[in-house]
């Protein structure tokens, strides 16, 4: 007969081999691009749950019980912020019943907090349109502030789950680290470029980091949509200069390709985030289709 003792390392020996592995941080994140950068911080030890599209635009968006669902289970929520989510976010949370992802609990996490901002100080007067006191929310489209995001993020991740705090504080690196190799490549890149013309003041981080010039608007005023007398008069203050002109898939094309081709310029369609359950591979990829327009003129 087998002695006892050695029955019971033989059994504790089992029960060790198929003890379960430490549970997943459950993040539910308001865009795809927080959804990214959340996955590739946390890695295998997150769940992401992305609740908006990125071919809807996040200002307009309604809350809905798909999201209140992904919130309810969540450990964490990453937003934007800036109040970029406020028409729906707050609502979903509410709906959502979990008081610990509550803004100003630790379960939640706003992207731009972590981050200087541009435009801020201005009145919540809604007759300038659709204007953000605290600054322009679209810090996402900028790759450096985006690794400092990550470097926040990773630290919030590691008080909630402190066994695998230096996973997270690698990952958050090596994505800073990547995104100072990119745009140093892409600002030499788009050396001399002309300028663009956006729908809307959401691409802004991104023109600042590569040195590339601000032009104008199609909106008239954040989040109006474009008069004819607008656009007239942006023809005319543009005529005999060099640029492109972008717009999301969810903005009015027929507004860019009228200045567009008044103007000779050439107009791009192109996406401000990734697609859902996109990896950092697939935004760097999608930056660099929108160097590669920036630099158009020049080739």
């Amino acid at each position: 007969m087998m002695p006892k003792r050695t029955i019971l390392t033989g059994l504790l020996s089992a029960a060790l081999a198929v003890a379960p592995a430490a549970q997943a941080l459950d993040i539910a994140a308001t865009t795809s691009n927080m959804g990214m950068l959340a996955k590739h911080v946390g890695g295998e030890h997150v769940d992401v749950t992305t609740m908006a599209p990125p071919d809807r635009d996040a200002h307009f968006l309604e809350a809905r019980p798909s999201m209140m669902a992904a919130i309810r289970g969540a450990d964490l929520v990453v937003s934007v912020g800036a109040e970029l989510e406020d028409g729906w976010l707050p609502a979903a949370i509410r709906g959502a019943n979990n008081p610990g992802v509550r803004a100003g609990q630790s379960g939640y996490f706003e992207a731009a907090a972590q981050v200087e901002l541009l435009g801020g100080g201005g009145p919540a007067d809604r007759s300038r349109g659709d204007v953000h006191p605290a600054g322009n929310p679209h810090v996402y489209l900028d790759p450096i502030r985006m690794g400092e995001v990550a470097e926040a993020l990773a630290g919030r991740l590691a008080n909630k789950d402190a066994a695998n705090a230096e996973t997270y504080e690698s990952n958050a690196r090596a994505f800073a680290e990547r995104a100072e190799e990119h745009v140093a490549q892409w600002r030499e890149s788009v050396d001399g470029a002309p300028g663009v013309v956006l729908y809307h003041a959401d691409a802004t981080y991104l023109l600042e980091r590569l040195g590339v010039p601000d032009l104008d608007y199609l909106e008239p005023v954040p989040g109006v949509p474009p008069t004819g007398s607008h656009l007239r008069s942006l023809i005319r203050d543009l005529e005999g200069q060099d640029g492109v002109i972008i717009r999301y898939p969810y903005q009015r094309e027929d507004h860019a390709q009228f200045v567009a081709e008044q103007l000779g310029w050439e107009y791009y369609t192109l996406m401000n985030g990734v697609e859902i359950g996109g990896d950092a591979d697939d935004y760097f990829a999608l930056l660099e289709q929108w160097v590669e327009a920036l630099r158009s003129p020049l080739d």
